[in-house]
Protein backbone atom coordinates (compact mmCIF):
# COMPACT_ATOMS: atom_id res chain seq x y z
CA UNK A 1 0.00 0.00 0.00
CA UNK A 2 2.56 2.54 0.98
CA UNK A 3 4.59 1.45 -2.01
CA UNK A 4 1.75 2.10 -4.21
CA UNK A 5 1.70 5.81 -3.05
CA UNK A 6 4.87 6.43 -3.13
CA UNK A 7 4.74 8.21 -6.94
CA UNK A 8 2.07 10.44 -5.73
CA UNK A 9 4.11 11.41 -2.77
CA UNK A 10 6.80 12.56 -5.12
CA UNK A 11 4.70 14.19 -7.58
CA UNK A 12 3.08 16.16 -4.90
CA UNK A 13 6.63 16.87 -3.74
CA UNK A 14 7.67 18.43 -7.51
CA UNK A 15 4.63 20.12 -7.77
CA UNK A 16 5.41 21.86 -4.69
CA UNK A 17 8.67 23.23 -5.75
CA UNK A 18 7.33 24.02 -9.26
CA UNK A 19 4.96 26.44 -7.97
CA UNK A 20 7.57 27.71 -4.94
CA UNK A 21 10.42 28.26 -7.89
CA UNK A 22 7.66 29.97 -10.26
CA UNK A 23 6.74 32.13 -7.06
CA UNK A 24 10.57 33.28 -6.97
CA UNK A 25 10.84 34.17 -10.23
CA UNK A 26 7.93 36.25 -10.90
CA UNK A 27 8.82 38.31 -7.39
CA UNK A 28 12.82 38.88 -8.79
CA UNK A 29 10.86 39.44 -12.53
CA UNK A 30 8.54 42.25 -10.97
CA UNK A 31 11.95 43.70 -8.58
CA UNK A 32 13.89 44.09 -11.59
CA UNK A 33 11.40 45.50 -13.70
CA UNK A 34 10.67 47.98 -10.70
CA UNK A 35 14.17 49.10 -10.79
CA UNK A 36 14.09 49.76 -14.32
CA UNK A 37 10.94 52.04 -14.53
CA UNK A 38 13.07 53.56 -11.00
CA UNK A 39 15.84 53.93 -13.17
CA UNK A 40 15.01 54.09 -17.00
CA UNK A 41 15.90 58.06 -17.53
CA UNK A 42 19.33 57.27 -15.42
CA UNK A 43 21.79 56.43 -18.23
CA UNK A 44 24.79 56.49 -15.96
CA UNK A 45 28.45 55.32 -17.83
CA UNK A 46 26.13 53.20 -19.96
CA UNK A 47 27.47 54.82 -23.15
CA UNK A 48 24.88 52.98 -25.21
CA UNK A 49 22.26 54.77 -23.72
CA UNK A 50 23.59 58.50 -25.15
CA UNK A 51 22.67 59.57 -28.79
CA UNK A 52 25.25 58.90 -31.67
CA UNK A 53 25.71 61.88 -33.69
CA UNK A 54 28.71 60.24 -35.92
CA UNK A 55 32.73 60.43 -35.43
CA UNK A 56 35.43 57.61 -34.30
CA UNK A 57 34.24 55.28 -31.53
CA UNK A 58 37.23 56.52 -29.03
CA UNK A 59 36.40 60.66 -29.92
CA UNK A 60 32.37 59.31 -28.60
CA UNK A 61 33.79 57.25 -25.80
CA UNK A 62 36.68 59.85 -24.39
CA UNK A 63 34.51 62.89 -24.71
CA UNK A 64 30.96 61.07 -23.02
CA UNK A 65 33.68 59.21 -20.37
CA UNK A 66 35.32 62.72 -19.90
CA UNK A 67 32.13 64.89 -19.38
CA UNK A 68 30.49 62.68 -17.13
CA UNK A 69 33.50 62.61 -14.71
CA UNK A 70 33.91 66.40 -14.72
CA UNK A 71 29.19 66.32 -14.12
CA UNK A 72 29.85 63.99 -11.66
CA UNK A 73 32.82 65.61 -9.49
CA UNK A 74 30.70 68.84 -9.76
CA UNK A 75 27.56 67.34 -8.46
CA UNK A 76 28.94 65.44 -5.61
CA UNK A 77 30.69 69.01 -4.88
CA UNK A 78 27.46 70.41 -4.40
CA UNK A 79 25.65 67.64 -2.86
CA UNK A 80 28.28 67.85 -0.57
CA UNK A 81 27.21 71.52 0.14
CA UNK A 82 23.66 71.27 -0.20
CA UNK A 83 23.11 73.80 -3.04
CA UNK A 84 22.36 72.57 -6.74
CA UNK A 85 22.98 74.77 -9.92
CA UNK A 86 22.87 75.09 -13.29
CA UNK A 87 25.17 72.99 -15.10
CA UNK A 88 25.30 75.34 -17.71
CA UNK A 89 27.21 77.44 -15.89
CA UNK A 90 30.49 75.47 -14.64
CA UNK A 91 33.93 76.43 -17.06
CA UNK A 92 34.09 72.32 -17.79
CA UNK A 93 30.58 72.17 -19.34
CA UNK A 94 31.65 75.55 -21.36
CA UNK A 95 34.89 74.64 -22.70
CA UNK A 96 33.74 71.27 -23.20
CA UNK A 97 37.75 70.39 -24.12
CA UNK A 98 38.93 67.86 -21.62
CA UNK A 99 40.48 65.18 -22.77
CA UNK A 100 40.33 66.37 -26.45
CA UNK A 101 43.04 66.32 -28.46
CA UNK A 102 43.26 66.73 -33.02
CA UNK A 103 43.62 63.14 -33.48
CA UNK A 104 40.05 62.09 -32.08
CA UNK A 105 38.54 64.19 -34.60
CA UNK A 106 36.10 67.15 -35.06
CA UNK A 107 36.51 69.50 -31.84
CA UNK A 108 32.59 70.56 -31.82
CA UNK A 109 31.25 67.27 -32.30
CA UNK A 110 33.37 65.72 -29.31
CA UNK A 111 32.30 69.19 -27.02
CA UNK A 112 28.59 68.23 -27.96
CA UNK A 113 29.46 64.85 -26.93
CA UNK A 114 31.03 65.82 -23.78
CA UNK A 115 28.54 68.08 -22.53
CA UNK A 116 25.60 65.20 -22.99
CA UNK A 117 27.56 63.15 -20.59
CA UNK A 118 28.37 66.07 -18.12
CA UNK A 119 24.44 66.94 -17.18
CA UNK A 120 24.08 63.12 -16.83
CA UNK A 121 27.03 62.95 -14.31
CA UNK A 122 25.76 66.25 -12.79
CA UNK A 123 21.90 65.36 -12.38
CA UNK A 124 22.77 61.65 -11.12
CA UNK A 125 24.71 63.01 -8.01
CA UNK A 126 22.19 65.25 -7.25
CA UNK A 127 19.43 62.30 -7.62
CA UNK A 128 17.63 64.78 -10.30
CA UNK A 129 16.06 62.74 -13.06
CA UNK A 130 15.46 64.09 -16.61
CA UNK A 131 14.17 62.59 -19.65
CA UNK A 132 16.48 62.97 -22.32
CA UNK A 133 15.36 60.42 -24.99
CA UNK A 134 14.31 63.06 -27.44
CA UNK A 135 16.78 65.97 -27.13
CA UNK A 136 18.68 66.60 -29.88
CA UNK A 137 16.77 64.03 -32.45
CA UNK A 138 18.87 62.07 -34.64
CA UNK A 139 16.24 62.00 -37.64
CA UNK A 140 17.89 59.08 -38.75
CA UNK A 141 16.58 56.87 -35.33
CA UNK A 142 13.43 58.95 -34.67
CA UNK A 143 10.25 59.70 -36.56
CA UNK A 144 9.50 63.50 -36.71
CA UNK A 145 6.37 63.06 -35.64
CA UNK A 146 7.54 61.35 -32.21
CA UNK A 147 7.70 64.75 -30.44
CA UNK A 148 9.67 65.11 -27.04
CA UNK A 149 6.58 65.72 -24.60
CA UNK A 150 8.61 68.57 -23.09
CA UNK A 151 9.83 70.63 -26.19
CA UNK A 152 8.83 74.00 -25.73
CA UNK A 153 8.74 75.19 -29.49
CA UNK A 154 6.69 78.39 -29.69
CA UNK A 155 5.18 77.75 -26.41
CA UNK A 156 6.11 80.91 -24.90
CA UNK A 157 4.65 80.45 -21.70
CA UNK A 158 6.87 77.55 -20.69
CA UNK A 159 10.36 79.82 -21.20
CA UNK A 160 11.50 81.68 -18.15
CA UNK A 161 10.06 85.11 -16.84
CA UNK A 162 12.98 87.45 -15.91
CA UNK A 163 10.71 90.69 -15.39
CA UNK A 164 10.22 93.52 -18.45
CA UNK A 165 6.85 93.78 -20.44
CA UNK A 166 4.60 91.48 -22.05
CA UNK A 167 5.74 92.83 -25.44
CA UNK A 168 9.55 92.48 -24.46
CA UNK A 169 9.56 88.67 -23.91
CA UNK A 170 7.37 88.01 -26.49
CA UNK A 171 9.50 89.72 -28.80
CA UNK A 172 12.57 88.74 -27.97
CA UNK A 173 11.70 84.73 -27.64
CA UNK A 174 10.08 85.08 -31.00
CA UNK A 175 13.23 86.54 -32.32
CA UNK A 176 15.53 84.33 -30.85
CA UNK A 177 13.67 80.96 -31.67
CA UNK A 178 13.33 82.36 -35.40
CA UNK A 179 16.72 82.86 -35.79
CA UNK A 180 18.19 79.96 -33.66
CA UNK A 181 15.87 77.30 -35.90
CA UNK A 182 17.28 78.79 -39.27
CA UNK A 183 20.62 78.21 -38.15
CA UNK A 184 19.62 74.35 -36.65
CA UNK A 185 17.96 73.81 -39.99
CA UNK A 186 21.01 75.16 -42.37
CA UNK A 187 23.46 72.92 -39.80
CA UNK A 188 21.13 69.82 -40.53
CA UNK A 189 21.44 70.22 -44.47
CA UNK A 190 24.97 70.82 -43.83
CA UNK A 191 26.00 68.00 -42.00
CA UNK A 192 27.48 69.53 -38.94
CA UNK A 193 26.76 70.27 -35.47
CA UNK A 194 27.47 74.04 -34.13
CA UNK A 195 27.88 75.25 -31.26
CA UNK A 196 24.63 77.67 -30.54
CA UNK A 197 26.71 80.11 -28.60
CA UNK A 198 28.83 80.72 -31.28
CA UNK A 199 26.70 82.15 -34.11
CA UNK A 200 26.79 85.95 -34.45
CA UNK A 201 23.09 86.84 -33.98
CA UNK A 202 22.90 84.25 -30.55
CA UNK A 203 25.95 86.86 -29.12
CA UNK A 204 24.46 89.98 -30.57
CA UNK A 205 21.00 89.12 -29.41
CA UNK A 206 19.39 92.11 -30.66
CA UNK A 207 17.29 91.17 -33.71
CA UNK A 208 13.84 93.16 -33.49
CA UNK A 209 14.86 95.02 -30.61
CA UNK A 210 13.95 98.84 -30.15
CA UNK A 211 14.33 101.00 -27.38
CA UNK A 212 10.59 101.20 -26.96
CA UNK A 213 10.83 97.54 -25.68
CA UNK A 214 12.57 98.05 -22.67
CA UNK A 215 15.81 96.50 -20.95
CA UNK A 216 18.40 95.71 -23.43
CA UNK A 217 19.81 93.38 -21.74
CA UNK A 218 16.93 91.86 -20.27
CA UNK A 219 15.68 91.36 -24.04
CA UNK A 220 18.99 89.78 -24.87
CA UNK A 221 18.23 87.14 -21.61
CA UNK A 222 14.85 86.20 -23.51
CA UNK A 223 16.35 85.97 -26.94
CA UNK A 224 19.13 84.01 -26.46
CA UNK A 225 16.57 81.47 -24.81
CA UNK A 226 14.44 81.38 -27.64
CA UNK A 227 17.52 80.98 -29.95
CA UNK A 228 18.77 77.73 -27.84
CA UNK A 229 15.47 75.77 -28.51
CA UNK A 230 14.96 77.40 -31.51
CA UNK A 231 18.77 75.84 -33.16
CA UNK A 232 17.47 72.76 -31.41
CA UNK A 233 14.18 72.13 -32.77
CA UNK A 234 15.69 73.43 -36.21
CA UNK A 235 18.29 70.99 -35.94
CA UNK A 236 15.75 68.03 -35.20
CA UNK A 237 13.18 68.78 -37.52
CA UNK A 238 11.32 71.38 -35.71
Amino acid sequence: MKIRHLPNKIAGVILGLTLLLGLSAGSSATGHAQDRNNDQYRRGRNWDGYPNWGGSYELRQTALNAGYNEGSKEGRNDRARGRQRDYRDFSAYQKATKDYNSRLGDRELYRRYFREAFQSGYNTELGIQVRRDDDYRDRNRYPNNNRDQNRRGRNWDRYGTYGGSYELRQTALNAGYNEGIKEGRNDWRRGRYSDFRNFSAYQKATTDYSSKLGDRELYRRYFREGFENGYTDGYNGG
